[in-house]
């Protein structure tokens, strides 16, 4: 954050979260629905993802998912390659140099002055009408009409954030020795507000607060009613929602964004509030797995991926489209490290779609706990093959496809690659975490596998799972 800026890192680091791409480990819910194997070493307990920091999966050595392995490839924490900061020019030499530009620079446009004015002279030569030195000496400014205002026009980017910025708000989590800001907006007239998970996890536990900002500068308290750590979404509610103040931002079809569809973003960057920036949805569907610097991974989801610039901060506010409707919410990036640690944006930009979100939020909203939907088998993480292995034996007494869960139900069996789910191609293990959890509990669809190298498909309906 910009130093005569200071806003709580919304990304501050948590508590060492648990990984999800660890072997399962009994007692504890596997993304696909069964207990997943032990945790790897230095894993421990609950936790949220302050980076907001994302990866794609697969296509870019996704395969790759040691958690202690940084690098430049598409692994499990963010890329992160090594760089050096320039040095703040000293005196001499390159103030000189710089100077010494500016000179240039002014004699430059000196010379081209001259040289128009010569030509408009010469211009003048030729033609037979006189022209008096004050005419040649008169300006050819063009004034605009007095009748211009200081108004958007409709449909403009301007127009777009002028009218939702007063339904984007700005939170500050504090609790349990944390601290953090991001983004949010208004969900409807009774004072919900839906962000991400990892933006409230700090104000989560016992004497945690919650303030929620305006950009009219007003502030409420308010409280967290849901969160869903595995998609990353939380929804909060005002203590005292204020009456004829809170208008809801329209809802887009995600399922309908095109890849080359504008984008603005809205969101508080490195706690400068009301930030507006722009750019377009550049894929569509992409796997991410999103979660700190540590490596550790706390949520998936199925992104929109945009170029419009997003940092720390933007967490959990919307991504509209150019109707000024939302799309997504704005959740993780793709960053190179800077020299101080800190994330920044590099045009990888990725927001869960609205359409999930929107489910996820009325569930939290009616019942407080997320649901998700299930495999009911134990995913090899250690398979490097295309595809999603299921265990290929049972892990601590769990066995690899649950009897009587949904793979069993459809035939699948320990060892089955995965490679297509609902049409998609899956590339790896948490790649198909993505996508199944795109569906609903009790949806029935195609999958594709292969079994001692060949080819077969079934339909699985998938199960249910309530809580994190």
């Amino acid at each position: 954050m910009p130093p005569a800026l200071v806003a709580h890192d919304p990304y501050a680091a948590p508590s060492a979260p648990h990984d999800p791409y660890a072997a399962p480990v009994a007692a504890q819910h596997d993304p696909y629905g069964t207990p997943a194997a032990p945790p790897a070493p230095g894993a421990t307990g609950q936790h949220h993802h302050p980076f907001g920091a994302g990866q794609p999966l697969g296509g870019w050595g996704a395969h790759d998912v040691t958690p202690a392995r940084p690098g430049p490839r598409w692994s499990r924490r963010p890329a992160r390659l090594p760089g050096r900061v320039p040095r703040r020019p000293g005196p001499g030499g390159p103030r000189k140099k710089r100077g010494g530009l500016i000179a240039l620079v002014a004699a430059v446009a000196l010379v081209a002055g001259v040289a128009g004015g010569a030509v408009g002279v010469a211009v003048a030569d030729r033609d037979d009408t006189s022209v008096s030195a004050k005419a040649d000496r008169s300006s050819t400014t063009v004034q605009a009409n007095n009748t211009q205002k200081n108004e958007p026009a409709p449909g403009s980017v301007a127009g777009i954030a002028q009218k939702a910025l007063p339904s984007v708000v700005t939170i500050k989590a504090q609790g349990n020795g944390e601290s953090g800001t991001g983004t949010g907006f208004v969900f409807d007239t009774e004072g919900h507000i839906l962000t991400n998970n990892h933006v409230v996890a700090p104000a989560s536990t016992s004497g945690g607060k919650l303030t929620v900002k305006f950009a009219d500068g007003s502030s409420y308290g308010a409280s967290v009613l849901g969160r869903a750590e595995g998609y990353d979404v939380a929804v909060i509610k005002l203590d005292t929602p204020p009456k004829g103040k809170l208008t809801p931002l329209p809802l887009a079809d995600s399922d309908k964004v095109n890849v080359g569809d504008s984008t603005i973003a809205i969101g508080a960057p490195y706690g400068l509030e009301s930030t507006v920036t722009t750019g377009i949805i550049s894929a569509k569907d992409r796997p991410v797995a999103s979660g700190d610097e540590t490596g550790a991974q706390a949520s998936y989801m199925n992104a929109l991926q945009t170029d419009a610039s997003i940092n720390p901060g933007n967490s959990g506010g919307p991504l509209l489209d150019s109707s000024g409707a939302v799309i997504g919410i704005n959740s993780a990036i793709q960053s190179n490290a800077s020299s101080n640690g800190r994330a920044g944006s590099i045009g990888l930009g990725f927001a869960i779609p609205v359409n999930q979100a929107k489910w996820v939020a009325d569930t939290l909203i009616k019942t407080g706990k997320p649901v998700y939907a299930k495999l009911d088998v134990l995913r090899n993480d250690d398979y490097k093959g295309d595809g999603a292995q299921i265990q290929t034996r049972d892990i601590q007494g769990q066995p690899a496809v649950t009897p009587g869960g949904a793979a069993d139900q459809a035939g699948l069996k320990p060892g089955d690659v995965i490679t297509k789910l609902g049409g998609s191609p899956i590339e790896n293990g948490p790649a198909l975490v993505s996508k199944i959890w795109t569906h609903k509990p009790g949806e029935t669809v195609d999958v594709e596998y292969t079994r001692n190298g060949q080819t077969a498909t079934t339909k699985v309906t998938l199960g249910t799972r309530v809580g994190d």
